[in-house]
């Protein structure tokens, strides 16, 4: 596995569907589960995997994403191993910035060439899932498939926002549709378990990943040269030209986390007493930046059904169902409830909490706040008696300084809410 296959990470493009948590980062930088990013999970499954060949491919904000990964992987010069990013770029073959997945592989694939390898394995950066990408392999290699695409059974409601494959009984894909009408899923229903059948769960979704044999990748790319995207184009193209293109069923748990309502329901899914993302693993680990702080301290706070970071300081009456992310402060008579607090970049001084004013309060959040349905991104400063209350009756858009989106509201990075301040 480990020289047979190079792994191909999609950061993704604008990344406006998260905006505007990516106004200052890249897709994949974008912070998750209080202490990690969200690239951190489909390179700590290709770590998990036996994958140790990694690039990255993004063009928006790339700046503190190449920081995360410059500082948190660096394996050890017998391994070969490594991630590197790579920014779109301008090639005598091609001005352009990368216009889609398929041409964003096909504008790096010249960089792939100094490493021997059989297979591409294509993730994208913007999911949440703990996956063995060997056991998919195996099937790749053992029914000698040209492309294998990961796919997880979905409810019909949740078909109709996927590609959906139709599979015949050796499992390998006759047909794909392209986010079906609900009224023609009737003919898109495929053979699944028992256990998920009983669910209503009989669409077998792409989950946007692949394995493609290397030859094959570039002669599809050859073949289709003006197409720029898998899912919609590449995909569908191999599956007409009588490719041997096969499903791996997935029956572990998964999603897509590109909006900011999934990336919220996704951070606050992790407070479950067994939340079906796993960050308590004895073997598969999610990898992240090692950082060298210390533990949180928390001071009167009932603290419920939420995580905690490293580095907090935390003197709130009540949090619940929340995330609470590095070196988050918190004051006195606080009380935060379904919200995620993303944290802090660095630690402020006690010389400078002291010389803060109404109008630029410390960094973190204030005293005898109420904080709901909230995302605060880092470096906030929150002043006091200050209230955020998220939900339906807020209308969605940009205001001065906050964002609503699905009744939630966001502080952006590096924001100053005032003293007394309410939304």
């Amino acid at each position: 596995m480990r020289r047979k296959v190079i792994a191909v990470i999609l950061g993704g493009g604008q990344g406006t569907r998260l905006f505007p948590l990516t106004k200052m980062r890249s897709k994949p930088a974008v912070p998750v589960a209080g202490k990690y990013r969200l690239v951190d999970i489909p390179i700590s499954n290709c770590i998990n995997s036996g994958v140790r060949r990694i690039y990255v491919l993004t063009q928006f904000n790339s700046a503190s994403l190449n920081r995360h990964i410059k500082n948190s992987y660096n394996f050890d010069v017998f391994s070969r191993g490594f991630v590197d990013i790579l920014a779109a770029e301008q090639t005598p073959e091609s001005k352009n910035w990368y216009q889609g997945t398929a041409d964003a592989v096909r504008q790096s694939i010249h960089h792939m060439e100094n490493h021997s390898h059989e297979h591409v394995l294509i993730l994208s950066g913007d999911q949440l899932y703990q996956m063995d990408y060997r056991k998919m392999m195996k099937k790749h290699e053992d029914n000698d498939a040209d492309i294998t695409i990961g796919t997880i059974p979905v409810v019909a409601e949740d078909a109709t926002g996927f590609g959906i494959m139709k599979t015949n009984k050796e499992g390998f894909i006759e047909s794909f549709v392209e986010k079906p009408d609900y009224d023609d899923l009737d003919q898109w229903k495929s053979e699944t378990p028992e256990k998920f059948k009983k669910d209503g769960r009989v669409y077998l979704a792409s989950m946007g990943i692949y394995i493609f044999k290397k030859d094959i990748l570039n002669d599809l790319f050859a073949e289709y040269e003006d197409a720029t995207d898998f899912g919609k184009e590449i995909i569908p193209e191999a599956i007409k030209e009588d490719y041997q293109v096969q499903s791996y069923e997935f029956d572990g748990y998964w999603t897509d986390i590109g909006t900011i309502k999934s990336f919220f329901e996704a951070n606050l899914a992790l407070t479950d007493d067994l939340p079906q993302f796993n960050l308590y693993d004895n073997e598969d680990f999610i990898y992240t930046h090692a950082r060298m702080l210390p533990a949180s301290k928390l001071s009167g706070t009932t603290f419920d059904h939420s995580v905690l970071a490293e580095g907090c300081l935390v003197e709130a009456s009540r949090i619940e169902r929340s995330i609470i992310g590095i070196r988050s402060r918190v004051g006195k008579g606080t009380t935060i409830e379904h919200s995620i607090i993303m944290g802090n970049d660095f630690f402020q001084s006690q010389e400078e909490i002291e010389q803060s004013t109404d109008d630029n309060p410390p960094m973190g959040i204030g005293q005898r706040c109420f904080i709901s349905n909230a995302i605060i991104d880092k470096n906030v400063k929150i002043g006091d008696d200050v209230r955020i209350a998220g939900g339906d009756h807020l209308e969605d858009g940009e205001y001065e300084h906050y964002h609503v989106v699905d009744g939630i509201v966001i502080i952006p990075k590096g924001e100053i809410i005032e003293d007394g301040t309410k939304i």
